[in-house]
């Protein structure tokens, strides 16, 4: 059986978790390797467990566990070229031969596991979502996104479990108290997804037979899980799917483990 979980999911520290009998991998390492072993022992894993770790882009909250994690446990990593090249300044003691340039037009068999990069657009040198296939059924991470795109929909179209992003409520963030520049980021088309366009982007999912969703990456200061929930809820039920019956709806903890 497959689990498809988060380990930690927001603007502060980033980590997925995907495994089967045979095969573990890690979407990102955002938080303290210690953190992430902890997690994992909670699940009944070690370090030593995790076949490879993909990363989605150079920010801090998605690779700041990687320099250990690799150095000590030998974990091979995964990243596009712009990517890499941020993931080696902020970790230049991967050993050597651990450092996987991938790019989209690929697809990378770790084990029992297949693995599909495709782009995202965010303010980063690259990014990268994922469909990882295990078992017979497909499974994906899109977050940190400013918009979506066709590509992102034809990868993440018949996933059985995703996880995507609902950053922000917009009415929330206008009101809030960041700097202007930094909200416009934000809502720019490679900043970050708002509830609304999560919610279009959710039901659209539902539509073409993806049973389980989780909502990940909420910023702390301009969303609640509440706010989250209820607007993408609201939107899947207007469209004739009832939440809990036809789909599975949760949002990721920031600092627990969120099964989906």
């Amino acid at each position: 059986m497959t689990r498809f979980l988060s380990l930690y999911s927001s603007s502060s520290g980033n980590s997925i978790l995907i495994s089967n009998s045979s095969t573990n991998i890690l979407i990102d390492a955002g938080v303290s390797a210690s953190k992430i072993v902890a997690s994992l022992n909670e699940v009944g894993l070690g370090a030593q467990d995790i076949d490879a770790i993909f990363v989605t882009h150079e920010h801090s909250d998605h690779i700041s566990g990687i320099r250990v994690l690799s150095k000590k446990y030998n974990i091979p990593v995964y990243a596009n070229a712009p990517s890499m090249e941020g993931v080696l300044k902020n970790a230049p003691q991967i050993p050597p031969g651990s450092a996987n340039i991938i790019s989209a037009s690929n697809v990378y068999e770790i084990n029992s596991m297949k693995v599909k990069p495709f782009i995202i657009p965010h303010d980063s040198a690259a990014a990268f979502g994922y469909v990882i296939e295990s078992e017979g059924k497909k499974y994906a991470v899109a977050t940190d996104t400013g918009c979506i795109t066709k590509a992102m929909l034809s990868n993440l179209a018949g996933c059985e479990a995703v996880i995507i992003e609902a950053n922000h409520d917009v009415k929330m963030l206008n009101c809030g108290t960041y700097p202007y520049h930094l909200k416009r980021r934000i809502l720019s088309d490679k900043g970050h997804l708002s509830n609304d366009k999560c919610a279009w982007l959710a039901t659209q999912l539902a539509i073409w037979g993806t049973k389980r969703i989780l909502l990940g990456h909420l910023s702390r200061e301009n969303n609640t899980p509440q706010k989250a929930f209820e607007c993408v809820n609201k939107c899947l039920e207007e469209n004739g799917f009832k939440v809990g019956t036809d789909v599975l709806l949760k949002v990721a903890q920031p600092d627990e483990i969120t099964y989906i």
